[in-house]
């Protein structure tokens, strides 16, 4: 796993350079990606909720399933997901610290099977950012205005148009960021409407 670490502490603004590099940020590549397909510019950003194991907070696991090094046997829960091949863009956890796992240019493996306003493929168009923790649980009051500062960086860089949650685009499949996930909040503080 390779990792990039860059300064700690409240983050005054966030830079997304050209090749899609969030600076500050902590950088753990992934494997979990491919180029997007040619003349497909990223109009999406895509809300996701995980915790490994589920339900608990902190930890390594998650880094671990984005880089293909999860060992099924250090959990019961991890045997269903350790054989995945899955990343994000992003994972902001519980303290608000962000964690970029792709470079945006790259098309990340974290929507699945999808579709966005009669659109498939949502990886091909969108960004996926993970949120430490569950659809039940309230999210913390450091990870919106985290959420809100990267949504905001990330439509200076990209056309943007809209957020969804995995839910939306996955309806059926998936209920993640789930009903603890205050989209009003960040609408006002990104800048942005949820669409679905």
């Amino acid at each position: 796993m390779r990792e990039h670490q860059f300064r700690r502490g409240p983050v005054r603004s966030l830079i997304v350079d050209r090749g899609g590099i969030v600076a500050p940020a902590t950088f753990i590549a992934s494997p979990n990606c491919d180029e997007r397909p040619e003349g497909a510019p990223i109009v999406l950003a895509v809300i996701h909720g995980i915790s490994l194991p589920p339900g608990h907070f902190g930890g390594d696991a998650i880094a671990r399933l984005f880089t293909n090094r999860l060992e099924a046997s250090a959990h019961p829960s991890f045997a269903a997901v350790a054989s995945l091949r899955v990343s994000a863009h992003f994972l902001i956890r519980r303290d608000g610290m962000l964690v970029q796992f792709v470079a945006c240019r790259l098309r990340s493996w974290h929507a699945g099977e999808s579709s966005w306003r009669g659109r498939a493929r949502c990886n091909d168009f969108s960004i996926g950012i993970e949120l430490e923790g569950t659809d039940d649980d309230p999210y913390t009051g450091a990870q919106y205005p985290a959420l809100g500062k990267l949504l905001r960086a990330l439509r200076r860089r990209y056309p943007i148009e809209a957020i969804a949650g995995h839910s939306d685009v996955a309806p059926g499949r998936k209920t993640d960021p789930g009903p603890a996930f205050d989209w009003r909040r960040i609408e006002r503080l990104a800048r942005m409407q949820r669409v679905v």
